[in-house]
């Protein structure tokens, strides 16, 4: 199937953002069992793009660090984490700094070699390292049964639709049982940790995107004293509930598409005069396809995978070009462009296989909290969303989560107090859908010992945006330790 996404959108979304549980604490000897020992660094076997095409770089190196499954019996069985790393090009090496690109389920090996090109500012001084998190993709990633594509077309995570949520989750249990109970953020944390003593670091540097800045700041929290240069981009505030989350993410998602209905307005794009005959456009597409899917080949464009066509180019302005031929192209009958867009963003491979970031985000969102909604509770959340943003459907997160088999005991996760360690630089972009520039300023207070730098632009994350401001502020903090000043602003690029 031929694709028309740009690799803005790849890189956008590759960072999504949702919640985040409290696993047993480890115990102090389970502490000192970090694997130590070298990590076995060969060339990269297997990496493809997400075209399918090998993905040949000499530059690249992969490993396997070998951490507890279990931190709580540290002489237990072993889980082993997929380690990538391109080693710094020049002579001043300052250590390793280590990447998170967000989700949960976000996988850090196949991202990092697919921006490495965009870091070389910071590659020259470090080694670029990043990992799949426990439960993610090559690091015993989630997998729940075999047809992913009725679970995405069909919306599982719509209310009207139980019995589809509970079958998918039966499919999770059954199919990663072992990994389940040991996902969650609380573990991935420690498992940060022996990546830092793994790779000779006395402190971790660490970059965390999107949920990487929540998994930052409880590794923060946990280790303030093991906290070195740290950046947390496109903040997430990990205080606030269901409702909360999905309310504000509908006014983000809501603004966002504004903004590129105003710039589809101005280049003269044929799906209206004003932005609100451009919204009008995209909910009859959506109601048009909720009665008849679009015929792709051998598969459909459905409503659910149009709205997640939607939503994924929201992510950042450079895609917004991408949406308007999408959509325009739909209307017509031709609904290839849209679902690619939904593929890229589902990670669907064009062997019609899946990655782990549509079952890994479930697996550990839904550990990763306590909180259990009832029917009433997605009822209610679904309409308030509705009335606020009617593109975005909003209730999935309580569907699954109330039938998932692993639940927190506590909302320990929900807790970030960084006080103690050095300055962590957290950045917030005021045109951020998915985290929207609030949560950066909630987790900057909630550190105590934060720093908080604002974009004025658009999109999901502003390191990998383009800004020459934002990536000079970033470079100077990571590369001489310069922690900028309080208040610290760049425009849009």
């Amino acid at each position: 199937m031929k694709k028309t996404v740009t690799t803005a959108l790849l890189l956008a979304t590759a960072l999504t953002a949702c919640s985040s549980a409290a696993q047993p604490k480890p115990t102090p000897a389970a502490q000192k069992t970090a694997a130590t020992g070298a990590i076995a660094w060969a060339p990269c076997t297997g990496l493809t793009r997400p075209d399918g095409k090998p993905l040949d770089d000499a530059s690249l190196e992969c490993g396997k660090l070998p951490v507890p499954l279990d931190y709580g019996k540290p002489d237990g069985d072993k889980l082993d984490l997929a380690l990538i790393r391109i080693k710094a090009t020049g002579k001043s090496r300052l250590g390793s700094l280590v990447f998170n690109f967000g989700g949960p389920g976000g996988a850090g090996v196949s991202t990092l070699a697919l921006v490495a090109k965009g870091l070389t500012g910071v590659n020259e001084r470090y080694d670029l390292v990043s990992f799949d998190p426990r439960g993610v993709d090559l690091s015993a990633g989630v997998t729940c049964g075999d047809d992913m594509d009725k679970f995405l077309s069909a919306d599982p995570a719509d209310s009207e639709n139980e019995a589809l949520a509970k079958e998918f989750v039966a499919a999770c249990a059954k199919d990663s049982a072992k990994i389940l109970p040991h996902v969650g953020t609380m573990n991935v944390a420690e498992d940060l940790d022996r990546i830092r003593i793994a790779v000779g670091d006395d402190k971790l540097n660490y970059l965390g995107m999107s949920y990487g800045t929540h998994l930052g700041g409880i590794y923060a929290t946990k280790y303030p004293k093991k906290v070195g240069r740290f950046v947390l981009d496109a903040g997430y505030d990990p205080t606030v509930t269901f409702k909360d989350r999905a309310v504000i993410q509908a006014k983000g998602f809501k603004h966002a598409f504004g903004n590129f209905a105003k710039d589809c307005v101005a280049q003269g794009c044929d799906l209206g005069d004003s932005p609100e005959a451009i919204a009008d456009t995209v909910n009859d597409l959506f109601a048009g396809l909720k009665g008849k899917p679009l015929k792709v080949g051998d598969r459909r464009l459905t409503e659910a995978l149009a709205r997640t066509g939607v939503m994924a180019a929201l992510y950042s302005k450079f895609a917004w070009p991408d949406l308007a031929q999408g959509v325009a192209a739909a209307r017509k009958g031709d609904g290839e462009a849209l679902l690619g867009i939904a593929d890229t963003y589902t990670g669907r491979r064009p062997d019609g296989t899946y990655n782990t970031g549509m079952t890994s985000v479930w697996a550990i969102n839904c550990v990763d909290s306590a909180e259990r909604v009832t029917d009433a509770d997605v009822a209610d959340v679904e309409k308030a969303t509705a009335a606020i943003n009617p593109m975005m459907k909003s209730g999935g997160m309580g569907a699954l989560c109330r039938h998932w088999p692993v639940r927190a005991k506590t909302d320990e996760v929900k807790h970030v107090d960084a006080t103690g360690s050095a300055p962590i630089v957290v950045v917030g972009a005021k045109g951020d859908p998915a985290t929207p520039y609030e949560w950066a300023q909630n987790l900057t207070k909630q550190l105590k010992t934060g720093i908080l730098v604002t974009y004025e632009g658009e999109g999901h994350g502003s390191y990998l945006s383009g800004s020459p401001c934002v990536i000079k502020t970033l470079d100077t903090f990571l590369l001489e330790g310069t922690v900028p000043a309080a208040g610290s602003t760049c425009p849009a690029a």
